[in-house]
């Protein structure tokens, strides 16, 4: 599905800004974007920061996204995040067990993680904001957990699970293709998110953890890994809101070193 175009006209300082945005990169792994509707703030982060340049090794990836409203209230509501990886990273999911989102539809968080425990691949949270009809603004939310989800035209998938109570309790279990990509880029992720607490909801945080390592084959896996040929590990996003403004170009780069093979000496 493409992005969405813009429904209705953006203030001229506001496509200023997002003008701004595109092409944005921020080394230190921390980027902020603000319009007159919507503020994110985009963070990521990966240990150990020493790696090899040419071989693969497992990494912990670490992800957040913080969206509000400047001046306050309950900000637009994120329809679609894109997300790219730099090419020194890499996904495996050669043995690893899958979970079929249909398999956790309703259930709990605490299910969900019994149902499909050998294929969690990360943990997280997401925080909403929803606005009822009595015009009160009442947060809440819930534990995130990853998935290995079966395979979507030949590609990987996760399986994004949470489950939130307010106004009702209303569970969430829906799929993110990931695509292999040429060029700078590796691979892309792509989360169409779909209405939150009854379409009253709006996400304003989401954090994320992927450090699953598992055996397959006799030979020891890891969802994740990484190599430092450059000294840099890029990512890309690209955020899309309820109202057809879409924040794109956020980019961010976290330095690595490269690791001294064994033996090599000082």
């Amino acid at each position: 599905m493409p992005l969405r175009k813009l429904r209705r006209p953006l203030p001229l300082v506001a496509v200023f800004l997002v003008v701004a945005a595109l092409g944005a990169t921020v080394a230190g792994a921390t980027a902020v974007v603000e319009t007159r509707d919507v503020r994110i703030e985009v963070n990521a982060s990966f240990e150990p920061r020493d790696l090899p340049a040419k071989s693969f090794a497992p990494v912990q990836f670490s992800g957040s996204l913080n969206v509000s409203k400047p001046g306050g209230g309950q900000p637009p509501a994120l329809d679609r995040v894109v997300l790219d990886f730099d090419r020194d990273g890499r996904l495996e999911v050669s043995g690893l067990p899958t979970c079929a989102p249909e398999s956790i539809a309703q259930a709990s968080v605490e299910e969900a993680r019994r149902i499909c425990k050998s294929a969690i691949v990360g943990t997280g949270r997401i925080e909403v904001l929803v606005a009822l009809p009595s015009g009160n603004l009442v947060p809440t939310g819930s534990p995130l957990t990853l998935f290995n989800g079966p395979r979507a035209g030949g590609k990987p998938t996760v399986i994004v699970h949470a489950r939130t109570t307010v106004p009702t309790t209303q569970t969430y279990a829906f799929t993110v293709p990931i695509e292999k990509r040429p060029g700078e880029f590796r691979y892309r992720a792509t989360a169409d998110i779909p209405p939150l607490a009854g379409g009253m909801g709006a996400i304003t945080k989401i954090s994320i953890k992927l450090s699953r390592q598992y055996t397959a084959g006799g030979k020891k896996r890891s969802y994740v890994s990484a190599r430092c040929s450059d000294n840099i590990l890029r990512s890309h996003g690209a955020f899309t809101f309820a109202t057809g403004l879409t924040i794109e170009g956020v980019g961010l780069e976290k330095y690595c070193a490269q690791r001294r093979p064994a033996g090599s000496g000082h």
